[in-house]
């Protein structure tokens, strides 16, 4: 049985661990990562599951951004321990976090990541708004979690103040 919590500060350095395991070396250097550099988390999005024997299964983080000066959350790195890959803990993540930044007022997400993927939940390419390059624009995906969440929302995805 999979539990899901929000991920306390005791955890941080669990919780990078498995992103190093799940994702290649030099994963800082990413695009996505330096909208992150200075920049706290949103906690109450950032998640880990565990099993019933208190091991780590996946985590989630989500981080504010802003594009042409409107809010937008950036969802990333999801990961998944190797050994509960194929169990539905990426996906458990991902909705669940998704309906709190719901319930908590946020009106669109983004990420950089497969399409076909992530369009199981909600995902879509987003045309005219631009992530730090190099970023291949065909992998910027949005979620409206709000109705008309993404209408009129273009430009340059940059820090949060």
């Amino acid at each position: 049985m999979i539990r899901l919590t929000q991920e306390r500060p005791g955890e941080a350095w669990e919780v990078e661990s498995l992103y190093d395991l799940c994702f290649a070396p030099g994963r800082e250097g990413l695009s996505s990562y330096r909208l992150r550099e200075g920049v706290s988390p949103v906690r109450e999005l950032c998640l880990v599951a565990r099993d019933e024997l208190g091991e780590l299964g996946g985590a989630i983080r989500y981080w504010p951004v802003r594009i042409g000066g409107a809010d937008a959350l950036l969802l990333g790195p999801v990961a998944v321990h190797p050994t509960r890959q194929g169990e539905g803990v990426g996906g458990l993540l991902i909705r669940e976090s998704l309906d709190t930044a719901r319930e908590q007022g946020w009106a669109r997400a983004l990420l950089v990541g497969d399409a076909p993927y992530y369009a199981r939940f909600g995902f879509t390419p987003l045309s005219g708004v631009t992530m730090p390059p190099p970023t291949n624009p065909a992998r910027v995906l949005g979620h409206a979690l709000v109705d008309g969440g993404w209408d009129g929302i273009s430009g340059e995805v940059t820090q949060a103040a």
